[in-house]
């Protein structure tokens, strides 16, 4: 709860937050408004580095967030619920058996992907609200939810991999500023909403260890 509290309130801070790059000698301010091309750049932050192994974690967070929106546009109307136990117990089986297969360690693997299940239903949950209130906001097509999930599967191989790839990171005394200032980055990346913004926090509750 204190990570998700931490994020949310480096989020909200918006230019008057500072990201802090660990390993790279200097902190840089994140300004909300900051186009993506005025991001620093990749090599400023070695992939070794504890930003550097952090950051893909909030970045491909986000990305799976953006899935939501297509897998609300896929459901609402249709009376299919949001929530989907057989398929969440089938992604967090996959990641748990993929994190093994890297020699990562499975619990928390699963812990961060109960998360990123969680956020995802918040956007979904959100967009419902916000089509019930504005019947013409709603979507007018319907995505093919299969397609969707391969894309899904595609971003949950990735965000295991990440997480196999930053134990040191997310174990380091220093993970929780790190980890929220690369999720105030993305966020200004991405130009994240509120819904979305808050969503991205909710996913990267357990991605540092004993949060």
């Amino acid at each position: 709860m204190q990570l998700t509290l931490s994020i949310r309130s480096a989020l909200a801070a918006g230019a008057a937050a500072t990201v802090l790059f660990a390993g790279a000698g200097a902190a840089a301010a994140a300004p909300v408004a900051t186009a993506p091309a005025a991001a620093p750049a990749p090599s400023a932050a070695p992939a070794h580095s504890p930003y550097g192994q952090l950051r893909p974690l909030a970045a491909l967070s986000a990305e799976r967030l953006a899935t939501a929106d297509v897998v609300a546009a896929a459901k609402y109307g249709t009376g299919s619920p949001i929530d989907d136990p057989a398929r969440e117990q089938e992604v967090l089986n996959s990641v748990a058996e993929q994190a093994r297969q890297l020699g990562a360690d499975p619990a928390a693997t699963t812990r961060i992907f109960r998360d990123q299940i969680e956020a995802n239903k918040v956007v979904q949950r959100g967009l419902y609200r916000q089509w019930d209130a504005n019947p013409a906001q709603a979507p007018t097509e319907r995505p093919d939810l299969q397609e969707v999930r391969k894309e899904i599967n595609r971003i949950n191989g990735e965000l295991v991999r990440a997480v196999a790839a930053s134990p040191q990171a997310r174990s380091a005394p220093s993970c929780t500023p790190v980890l929220a200032g690369a999720a105030l980055k993305v966020r200004a990346e991405r130009r994240l909403d509120g819904l979305h913004t808050a969503a991205l926090a909710r996913s990267l509750r357990s991605v540092c260890a004993g949060a």
